[in-house]
């Protein structure tokens, strides 16, 4: 059998390296602590099942990445006495409001709690395991793949003794605080994005925008300081192109706003909403890959993990693309060609900024096949 569950998320604050807190939630029978799951309704997707399980059972909303972060396996015991081996999908649910009431509000009780806490708290290893990976500093309790980065490296360009010879060069350049700095402005960028395709309030413009602006001040700073430094911690061609990929990024959301401002669009269609959820799990996952450049020789293995997901992701939202512009244009192909257009429109700009992810991804591995 195979049910679907939300990980309902939020960081304490607006630092990169900001700790995350998940909601659990008490069984209905057992009292042990859970996330929300439930069973997967036929005619609805598996990411939107995962959603009302969490507004239903946690009494939390929030855009939901259509990715799923992983899965876990538990064993349920029917009341027949059968006992039965299930599977569940997990997918990530950014929390930007918590209800008053709800539905299950008198049958389970809800806790905000650390990551480590959460891990400690839930019984199935699978979940615990998954939990640790949604945050990096546990990550390597959860994770022991280094078969791929091993392979990888056999394929670098860069020779052994000269990565040895680097390592012992002295860095300079404060670049490590300028890509963390700009991934910040990204993360920020992507979640104004998505509240604005949640209610519609047009500040969320305005936040893009000056996230835009701060964002074009550190690339500029990048760019002087690569020209100043002697010494860089990587390639100067790679250090330029991972902060020109973020750059796209946030580039992409003002294009994105700004269409949405010309063309006065006040509803969203829920594949652009989908997409909305993609792009603020990849501005999170690009977010927590930033310091662990600082160490690539330490931190490589992670770094895949981020950005196999990534590249997974945008997969994923290449799809949800399509079958929106699908939709749209059965629906209004024929009699609203206009409306059409700015739907298409939309549409574009939002599948550039999960590219632009994706870009940023492949900077980082070209980074790990050279430095770790």
């Amino acid at each position: 059998m195979r049910q679907i569950a939300a990980l309902p998320y939020r960081s304490e604050g607006h630092a990169i390296d900001a700790p995350v807190r998940i909601l659990l939630v008490t069984s209905r029978e057992t009292r042990r602590w859970v996330i929300p799951k439930g069973n997967h309704p036929a005619g609805m997707s598996a990411h939107a099942a995962a959603a009302l399980e969490a507004e239903e059972e946690a009494g939390v909303q929030g855009l939901i990445c259509p990715e799923p972060l992983g899965s876990y396996r538990y064993r349920k015991k029917r009341r027949s006495g059968a006992s039965l081996l299930i599977d569940v999908d997990v997918f990530p649910l950014a929390v930007s409001n918590e209800l008053a009431a709800w539905k299950e509000q008198t049958q389970r009780e809800r806790r905000w709690v650390s990551l480590s806490e959460a891990a400690e708290m839930v019984d199935e290893p699978d979940l615990r395991d998954l939990i640790r990976s949604f945050g990096q500093a546990e990550f390597r309790a959860a994770a022991q793949r280094t078969g791929i980065l091993h392979a990888v490296a056999a394929r670098s360009k860069v020779s052994g003794m000269f990565a040895w010879f680097q390592r012992l060069l002295p860095k300079s350049g404060n670049f490590f605080d300028l890509f963390e700095a700009h991934a910040m402005t990204v993360v920020a960028g992507a979640n104004a994005l998505s509240r604005l395709l949640q209610d519609g309030d047009r500040d969320h413009i305005r936040e893009v925008i000056e996230r835009e602006h701060d964002a074009d001040e550190i690339i500029r700073e990048v760019l002087t300081t690569v020209r100043e430094t002697f010494l860089t911690p990587f390639d100067r061609g790679s250090i330029t192109s991972l902060i020109g990929s973020l750059d796209d990024a946030i580039d992409e959301m003002q294009a994105a706003v700004q269409a949405i401002d010309l063309y006065d669009v006040t509803v969203f269609e829920p594949e652009m909403k989908d997409m909305a959820a993609i792009i603020v799990d990849a501005a999170r996952l690009t977010a927590e890959a930033m310091p662990l450049l600082r160490d690539v020789a330490r931190n490589g293995v992670r770094l895949h993990e981020l950005t196999e997901r990534l590249v997974r992701i945008e997969s994923h939202g290449d799809d949800i693309h399509t079958a929106g512009l699908k939709r749209a244009f059965k629906e209004l192909g024929p009699i609203d060609s206009l409306r059409f257009s700015v739907q298409r429109e939309v549409y574009k700009h939002l599948e550039r900024i999960i590219d632009a992810f994706e870009d940023v991804a492949n900077e980082i591995d070209g980074i790990v096949i050279d430095h770790a």
